[in-house]
């Protein structure tokens, strides 16, 4: 291979051992070949990353692109020393961002900051990612390793990435076809996600937590493994229900909970009027809220609270919509309706 001569002593007594990354690179090959989809064009280890998109049949496509990370929750990896799974996580936060255009992800890039290059590490990061990409029905067709020396510490990561998706300019979700009386769906989450893990961590105390142990109130999970369950990943379902049912709007509920993301996907003037008892709200939402005591207001303005992804459809579309879910893996609900309001999300 051509980086087989590549070794920088000066560089390596400054702390960054290149040759760990061509290991990392190796070692992930495997997993990124999982997510080979038609129009990869090229391998890992190059300059870009290359995608010829099918265009066959679409008038005016648009590019819709995504980025986020995984916040916080990566500590929860590291005090556990599992890396796996965060990398769903930094898929999800991107992927479910681009289907709330109605757009299909097409192709994935990740970005680890790392405060020592260890490939085994770095290849577990990756196969996250690989399997959040496998998950969306997205290539993972490149990233970046980055060793930081003495801005962190040897054991510290930091993972980021972007999507690109596609859609047909016509089937752009248009909000403006909303009215009073259209349903609000639920589609539900897989727990926490990754948001709002900056409070989670305070007020479970992670640091000094035995994570390990098991709870009776999370069902006998131990909070580690409730706190690092991934991010559910919606595209597959949300496509499919977007085939068969005029879908007119949908939130991806992340930072910011209900009051900041079911808005976004709302038509001026109209408001989501729910009821909290139809809200399933997971044990450890309540679990939360009881040992730090956060009010009822705060806890739906941070978290998604057992509702990963809402979305709009009319009424008379609502049975066959939830069954379209249902028959892709989700169990969705009915979460509430339309009302006029400028209130955006009234909770009774």
């Amino acid at each position: 291979m051509a980086h087989e001569k590549s070794f920088s002593a000066a560089y390596a007594a400054a702390g960054v051992d290149i040759t760990a990354g061509y290991e990392g690179v190796r070692l992930m090959k495997a997993h990124v070949a999982r997510t080979i989809i038609p129009g990869v064009v090229s391998d890992i280890g190059g300059f870009g990353g290359l995608f010829m998109p099918n265009l066959q049949g679409m008038e005016e496509p648009i590019l819709v692109s995504g980025t986020d990370g995984v916040g916080t929750k990566q500590r929860i990896a590291q005090l556990l020393g599992r890396y796996d799974t965060v990398g769903i996580d930094c898929v999800a936060m991107c992927v479910n961002d681009i289907i709330c255009c109605g757009a299909k992800p097409i192709f994935f890039l990740d970005y680890i900051a790392i405060g020592k290059n260890e490939p085994e590490k770095v290849a577990a990061l990756v196969s996250g990612v690989a399997e959040g990409c496998v998950q969306a029905g997205c290539g993972l067709i490149g990233g970046e390793t980055a060793e930081h020396p003495g801005t962190m510490e040897s054991d510290d990561f930091d993972l980021a990435g972007f999507s690109v998706g596609i859609v047909e300019k016509k089937k752009i979700l248009d909000h403006g076809s909303q009215q009073p009386g259209d349903v609000l769906l639920a589609l539900p989450s897989s727990g926490i996600h990754s948001n709002g893990f900056s409070l989670v961590r305070k007020v479970f105390d992670v640091e000094n937590a035995d994570l390990g142990a098991p709870v009776e109130t999370l069902g006998g999970k131990s909070l580690g493994d409730v706190l690092l369950t991934p991010t559910k990943i919606y595209v597959r379902p949300v496509l499919a229900l977007m085939e068969k049912v005029q879908v007119k709007g949908i939130s991806h509920i992340t930072g910011g909970g209900f009051f900041e993301n079911i808005p976004r996907s709302l038509k001026k003037g109209l408001s989501a009027k729910i009821r909290k008892a139809d809200v399933r709200i997971p044990p450890v939402f309540d679990l939360i809220q009881k040992i730090g005591e956060i009010s009822e207001r705060d806890m739906f303005n941070t978290f998604n609270m057992g509702v990963g992804m809402s979305i709009v459809v009319s009424r008379q579309d609502a049975e066959a919509a939830l069954q379209i879910l249902r028959e892709n893996g989700e169990d969705a609900y009915i979460l509430g309706e339309l009302i006029e309001s400028e209130e955006g999300v009234i909770l009774w």
